[in-house]
């Protein structure tokens, strides 16, 4: 078994890294986290500039739209192969369908949702979870106004119920939305099932899993803290 003690002591460090696609036919390379996420930035960035009618884009225009430097936004992009051209800049639909390559998914991955309160609606809600890339097929909730009925679609059912749902749907991967003093329940119960092959824990608590589990956890009031901090010495 693992503890996953929010963002890891690798991520920490700045080492911590994920498998990328296949950029090139039997290559294999891992790619650091960072810029994983500044990838999916760059694609919502893109997205909107292709809505607006925007042909081209420069390394310093996405930089300055998102914070990086443009020397950041060059070194990111180029780990993928030339796809700019220097003194002109990106093409927008080009750059968009190479980074929806790179981050694209070989199938679509099946997801269960842990704690429908507040939290766990919004998310339902959030626009970008109505995504190709996943499907959220099920809610897992105690209470029993829930239990049994659909909540945006999605059919809601006891935590007891979790193992063969789970099973019976072909589950991989848990969004948890629970509170810190239910959370640990709540993986254990939802654990039973074999086919859970990852978490997403927004509990603002360290949870254990068996080992074949990948947890990564999002803790808003730790990111809130980051930028607080950052603010101060900004300031001073």
């Amino acid at each position: 078994m693992k503890s996953s003690p929010g963002k890891n002591s690798a991520e920490k460090k700045g080492k911590r890294t994920l498998p990328s696609s296949p950029l090139e036919e039997g290559e294999k390379q891992k790619i650091a986290e960072p810029t994983i996420e500044r990838l999916v930035q760059y694609q919502r960035f893109l997205e909107q500039l292709a809505a607006e009618g925007q042909k081209v884009v420069s390394s310093q225009e996405m930089g300055e739209a998102l914070s990086f430097k443009a020397s950041q936004v060059r070194k990111d992009l180029s780990y993928f192969g030339e796809i700019g051209k220097r003194g002109v800049g990106y093409h927008v639909d080009r750059l968009h369908k190479h980074i929806g390559s790179i981050l694209s998914s070989p199938r679509q991955w099946s997801i269960a949702l842990a704690g429908v309160g507040k939290l766990g609606q919004a998310l339902l809600g959030y626009k970008p979870f109505q995504n190709e890339k996943f499907q959220i097929k099920a809610l897992f909730d105690h209470n029993p106004a829930k239990i049994g009925k659909e909540i945006r679609g999605i059919p809601c059912y006891s935590l007891e119920d979790a193992p063969r749902i789970v099973e019976d749907e072909k589950i991989e991967i848990l969004i948890l939305t629970v509170p810190a003093e239910s959370a640990q329940q709540v993986v254990d119960k939802v654990s039973e099932a074999e086919g859970i092959k990852g978490i997403l824990n927004f509990s603002p608590v360290s949870i254990t899993v068996p080992d074949h589990i990948l947890v990564y956890a999002v803790d808003i009031s730790v990111e809130l803290e980051k930028l607080l901090f950052y603010l101060k010495h900004k300031e001073s």
